[in-house]
């Protein structure tokens, strides 16, 4: 694994703990969408260009996971007005 895969993988963590910084009842969601959705997508970024395929697919599977839950933030952004 080179650089670029190590720093994909620490999106991913930082991801969570950023998370768990943010969750609870009185969280602005918009700026966990934010947070999350540009690490997630850096990480995926990372992930591409480190031209490992091993990294590339845990990278972006595990990324990707970060997305999707951002995409359901979003709809509950939308659901909730």
């Amino acid at each position: 694994m080179n650089k670029l895969g190590f720093l994909s993988f620490l999106m991913v963590i930082a991801s969570i703990i950023a998370f768990l910084i943010i969750r609870g009842p009185n969280a602005n969601l918009m700026m966990a969408i934010i947070i999350l959705g540009i690490l997630s997508l850096l990480g995926i970024v990372f992930a591409v260009l480190s031209k490992k395929w091993l990294s590339v697919i845990f990278g972006v599977l595990l990324n990707g996971g970060v997305l999707v839950f951002v995409f359901l933030l979003v709809l509950a952004r939308g659901i909730a007005g």
